[in-house]
C-alpha cells in the first residue's frame, strides 16, 4: 500500500532540522473517582498512540472550560487536539433531546464542545475517536442515536463484554470509505477495511459543516471530516488500539501528527 505523503493541505518544512519537532497535543480527560476522590483520567493507550506517532500529549483539565480566556490561552501553546473515547455519553439536551443520560460527564461535554468550536475557528488540527467523533457531530449542529442497536435497520455496534478485554477490541466489521474525501486521501488503497466497534451511540443527523467519510455495512456513519479545515477528522472506531501495528491506525495518527507539525511551522512564520 502507498504510504501517506504531504498533499496540497500542507507544505514541507523549510529546513531539515524542523522535522525533529514533536507537536504538542492536548488530550481530553474523563471524570472518574479514585479512592472516593474526584479525579480526571485518560487511558494510556491514547497517550501512547500520540507518543508513538512522534507527538507529545498533554492532558487537559475540565476546569479550562470554566475560566474566561483559559481555552484560548492553552490553545496558543498547542499544535493539535485529540478527543478520546469514553464509557460516558454526551448529555442529550446538547443535541435537542429530552431525558437523562445515566453515563454522563458534563465537565467533559463542556470542555470538548468549547475546544471543538475554538479549534475549528482557529484552524488547529483535530482528531476525534468514538465519543470524540460524537462530540464533533454535536458541536457542529448534529444529533445522535442514543441507542443504535434499537434503531430499525442498524446493527448492534457494542462490544461483547463477555470476551476478555483485549478481544473486545477485535476487528469486527468493515467500513467503506467515500471516494474523494479526506479519509480516501489519507488511506490510498484502503477503500474497505475492518474496524473494532465499542459504541452504543452513533451519528444520526449531521450539521452542514460535516462530510461523511466512511460508513458501516448498515450505513451508520463511521467517519466524518470538515473539508474546509486543515485537518478535522472523526472516526467512530478506536484507532489508538494497536496503533503501531495496525496499518490504518498508524497512517491516521501519522497524518494527524504531520498536520499538527505543519500547523506549528505556520504559526512560526512571520
Amino acid at each position: 500500500m502507498d504510504s501517506f505523503s504531504s498533499t496540497s493541505r500542507s507544505s514541507k518544512p523549510r529546513n531539515a532540522s524542523s522535522v525533529a519537532y514533536r507537536p504538542i497535543i492536548g488530550v481530553v480527560m474523563c471524570e472518574n473517582s479514585i479512592d472516593d476522590n474526584p479525579a480526571l483520567t485518560v487511558h494510556e493507550k491514547y497517550l501512547d498512540a500520540i507518543f508513538h506517532a512522534n507527538g507529545l500529549p498533554v492532558a487537559l483539565p475540565h476546569e479550562l472550560a470554566t475560566k474566561e480566556g483559559a481555552i484560548d490561552s492553552v490553545l496558543s501553546r498547542l499544535d493539535g487536539i485529540f478527543l478520546t473515547g469514553s464509557p460516558s455519553n454526551i448529555e442529550p439536551h446538547l443535541y435537542g433531546e429530552e431525558g437523562i443520560e445515566e453515563l454522563a460527564d458534563p465537565g467533559r461535554d463542556k470542555l470538548s464542545m468549547a475546544l471543538i468550536k475554538a479549534t475549528l475557528a482557529q484552524g488547529i488540527p483535530l482528531f476525534a475517536a468514538c465519543r470524540g467523533m460524537q462530540e464533533l457531530v454535536v458541536a457542529t449542529g448534529g444529533s445522535l442515536f442514543r441507542k443504535v442497536q434499537e434503531q430499525p435497520g442498524y446493527m448492534d455496534h457494542r462490544e461483547d463484554t463477555t470476551l476478555p478485554h483485549d478481544r473486545q477490541y477485535d476487528l469486527v466489521h468493515p467500513v467503506a470509505v467515500i471516494p474523494g474525501g479526506l479519509l480516501s486521501e489519507l488511506l490510498p488503497g484502503y477503500q474497505h477495511f475492518q474496524v473494532n466497534s465499542l459504541h452504543g451511540q452513533g451519528a444520526n443527523r449531521l450539521g452542514a459543516e460535516l462530510t461523511v467519510e466512511a460508513v458501516a455495512p448498515d450505513n451508520l456513519v463511521e467517519a466524518v471530516s470538515i473539508r474546509q479545515h486543515p485537518f478535522a477528522l472523526g472516526v467512530q472506531w478506536h484507532p489508538e488500539w494497536h496503533s503501531m501495528t495496525d496499518p490504518v491506525s498508524k497512517k491516521l495518527f501519522d497524518a494527524f501528527i504531520s498536520a499538527c507539525r505543519q500547523y506549528h511551522y505556520q504559526q512560526q512564520m512571520p
